[in-house]
């Protein structure tokens, strides 16, 4: 979509230069589609555009992954297979759990290659909607988003607390997402994805992803279902997870997710959603507090697949 109120264009990446009226521009696959402004906002008469900027897409080292704001979904997803980062990062990658939990989130954007091409992972972010498959991964794996502003301004802080609610995040105008940076830690640790959509080729309804982490903690992190990111860290030794804590689980979720948190669009009914958050919850604890080489398909019983629905994007049918 053309964007007729733009004047000029502005190869740049300093905060310094922005001004009401501006928008920074990395793929730009929702900044063309979104038309005309709301009412009440100034239109756009400028772009930012970071196309020139060198940052590297995906860096590694011992310390963990960093993505940069403009690292598209095409190179992220093809990240598994390629040799990126430094000397002392080569090879580390590949011992990291939660590197399995790239293609998936890729995939949940069931885009075009043009898309995949053009979009990026800050991009993703910034837009904030629900079911944005970077904020997942991002948030899931403890990532720290580090934020640019005027006058050389650098400051942190967790995904998990970046984005606020439906479309909105924590940015101030003129703020540059630069990039974000995964821990080795929560890399390090055994990770299940589940994914539910109310159609084949559907925007995700709901997306959770767990992690055990070495001393046993279990951390649920739930999004798309709801308006932001929402945490569960649920401490015990994994033979206790694996004992008694359905009903845990369950009050766990109870507290921390309100019934006025669940998103509600033509993608699902917030009763839907909640319901589903729980049963893919406990699908995620009981695979994660199984033995690691127990077939995950086989462990959780009647939760799993998920009936009604879709597994992982594609199709699940009775009997299958």
């Amino acid at each position: 979509m053309d964007l007729n109120t733009i004047e000029a264009v502005v190869r740049t990446a300093d905060p310094a230069q922005w001004r009401e009226g501006d928008a920074w521009l990395a793929g730009g696959t929702v900044l063309f589609s979104s038309g005309s402004p709301a009412a009440g906002q100034e239109p756009l008469r400028r772009l930012l555009d970071l196309g020139s900027t060198d940052w590297t897409p995906i860096a590694v080292s011992a310390a963990g992954i960093e993505l940069a704001a403009t690292c598209t979904i095409a190179q992220l997803y093809a990240f598994p297979d390629a040799d990126a980062g430094s000397d002392a990062g080569r090879g580390v990658a590949g011992n990291w759990p939660g590197v399995e939990l790239v293609r998936p989130c890729c995939e949940s954007f069931v885009a075009s290659f043009k898309v995949w091409t053009m979009s990026t992972v800050g991009g993703n972010l910034c837009t904030s909607l629900p079911a944005g498959p970077m904020i997942s991964l991002c948030a899931a794996l403890d990532a720290t988003a580090t934020i640019l502003g005027p006058g050389g301004a650098r400051r942190t802080l967790p995904v998990l607390d970046f984005v606020t609610g439906d479309g909105t995040n924590c940015l101030a105008p003129g703020e540059l997402l630069r990039s974000v940076s995964l821990p080795a830690a929560a890399l390090s640790s055994r990770v299940a994805f589940r994914r539910l959509s109310l159609s084949n080729l559907g925007r995700s309804a709901v997306l959770l992803i767990g992690r055990l982490d070495a001393g046993g903690t279990l951390v649920l992190t739930v999004t798309a279902a709801t308006k932001r990111p929402v945490q569960l860290r649920l401490e015990s030794s994994a033979a206790a997870l694996a004992g008694a804590l359905t009903d845990a689980l369950s009050e766990a979720l109870d507290a921390a997710i309100p019934d006025e948190l669940y998103h509600d669009d033509v993608h699902g009914l917030p009763a839907w959603r909640k319901d589903m958050t729980y049963r893919l919850a406990h699908e995620i604890q009981a695979e994660l507090t199984a033995p690691a080489d127990r077939d995950p398909l086989r462990i959780s019983g009647d939760f799993w697949p998920p009936r009604g629905g879709t597994l992982n994007g594609g199709p699940w049918t009775e009997g299958a």
